[in-house]
């Protein structure tokens, strides 16, 4: 049996072309990955949804799931294993063919892979402040990352917070110079810094403190005093004994001593923290068949379809911008629309 529409994938975007395609007799197939759901189902509450005004974000997805059923969509919780584009071959728990293919397979956020990070995600832990700031009004809170969406994040939640810290790594962003002179650190033209915002350069969070919600961070910073007064005795060292006391050989310089010279340990108290150190589209299934653009997004030719003819994409793999839940539903109607006029012809 030849399928008329195979989606992959379950969030939004996929979910709201299966109800199109339900509605319009072309019994769609769609493959909702195990877990099922997408990034949505990680978020705890939904306020920005056109229709809700506070929704579960697994909640929403099931009423979407239930939606897309009772018009005749079929949904198998099951991961694509093996995919042959050109062909429309989609390989599973078995092999379907399909005479049209819609990519709906999202991105996902970069963690910091911590434990504490995990178990409060959605509970203070976030990473989008277009989603969850609104939550977070009159609140201290933590946005991660050096580049433009991490300075974004933090410009964003300068609307509802009352104090922002901006930790990142290094002792510069990477991030754009319009967006740090937003922030107040651009050196193109003189800028007026953001009362609400603190830096923290040089700085790590090495673990996330509360039990049930987020209560503070500790972070680690590195002190460039010590650093440089460090280098200086190393180099002491090595101008007296040569080799014999080099950085790299020293004992001096594997010793506990250095090491806390180095760092110094802070507790940080907030209320939330927005992690902002990038996405991945979810697009390695389809490397070296389809175009994608140098982050691995899926590019976009002309009304959602792509480079493969019968193939269309929809949602956050195409996205790397909006990423909200209702954006991607309405790429995931547009793409069903386009798979209706490609089929008719």
């Amino acid at each position: 049996m030849v399928e008329s529409v195979v989606i992959i994938g379950g969030g939004p975007a996929g979910l709201a072309a299966a109800i199109y395609l339900a509605r319009a007799n072309l019994k769609p197939l769609l493959f909702a990955g195990s877990p099922p759901g997408g990034q949505l189902t990680l978020t705890s509450e939904v306020e920005n949804y056109p229709g809700f005004e506070s929704i579960l974000g697994p909640e929403l997805i099931e009423k979407m799931r239930n939606q897309a059923k009772k018009f005749g969509a079929r949904i198998v919780d099951e991961n694509v294993l093996e995919i042959n584009l050109n062909k429309s071959e989609i390989r599973a728990s078995k092999l379907y063919l399909s005479k049209s293919i819609i990519i709906a397979t999202g991105a996902k956020a970069l963690w910091l892979n911590l434990p504490s990070e995990t178990r409060l995600r959605g509970h203070g832990v976030s990473a989008c402040a277009t989603c969850d700031g609104f939550f977070f009004r009159d609140k201290i809170v933590a946005v991660v990352g050096g580049g433009d969406t991490a300075l974004e994040e933090a410009l964003t939640l300068t609307k509802f917070a009352k104090k922002i810290y901006i930790i990142h790594r290094r002792d510069f962003f990477r991030a754009s110079k319009i967006m740090q002179e937003k922030v107040g650190v651009g050196h193109a033209r003189p800028v007026q810094k953001n009362p609400k915002i603190e830096i923290i350069w040089n700085a790590a969070v090495e673990e996330i403190i509360g039990e049930r919600q987020v209560e503070g961070i500790k972070i680690k910073v590195i002190n460039p005093k010590y650093e440089i007064r460090n280098t200086k005795q190393y180099q002491n060292l090595n101008d007296k004994n040569s080799k014999q006391n080099s950085l790299e050989n020293s004992n001096f310089g594997n010793s506990d001593l250095f090491r806390a010279s180095r760092f110094d340990i802070r507790i940080l108290p907030i209320d939330g923290l927005f992690i902002a150190i990038g996405h991945k589209p979810d697009t390695d299934l389809f490397k070296g068949q389809i175009e994608l653009d140098e982050k691995g997004y899926i590019k976009i030719l002309e009304r959602r379809s792509t480079s493969v003819p019968g193939v269309f994409v929809a949602g956050d793999c195409a996205d790397p911008y909006y990423r909200q839940a209702v954006t991607a539903a309405g790429t995931g109607v547009e793409a069903a629309l386009e798979v209706e006029r490609y089929l008719e012809t």
